[in-house]
């Protein structure tokens, strides 16, 4: 899944018709997309600011001050997206009755490269 792609579980015995667990998972993934997206476009206009600051010959201080709430605001967008990928991993791995440690080892890698 990718934010806010959805996905299908193999409960579904109609194809037509989505089954509570569907529609609530898309929910959710609809509501953290949005989310996502949300705080990246607030990060944009945070950059756009800084890009200013240094336009204007504004203090160092005050631009290492708005980095620095940059440089959080994309931590949590990185955190939301790494558990994001964890439950999917998981996910899949529990449909597809494999063991978790692969995807654990995987997700690991993943969170080094983010940290």
């Amino acid at each position: 899944m990718i934010l806010g792609a959805g996905r299908k579980t193999k409960n579904s015995s109609d194809n037509n018709s989505a089954t509570e667990e569907e529609k609530i998972t898309v929910t959710r993934d609809q509501e953290m997309q949005k989310d996502v997206l949300s705080r990246l476009r607030k990060i944009e206009g945070q950059v756009r600011g800084v890009q200013k600051m240094v336009t204007d010959c504004r203090d160092c201080g005050d631009i290492v001050i708005q980095l620095a709430a940059i440089k959080a605001a994309i931590n949590r967008v990185g955190i939301t997206v790494l558990g994001c990928h964890l439950a999917e991993q998981i996910d899949s791995d529990l449909r597809d009755n494999r063991d978790l440690k692969d995807s654990l080892e995987e997700f690991m890698g993943v969170f080094k490269k983010f940290s």
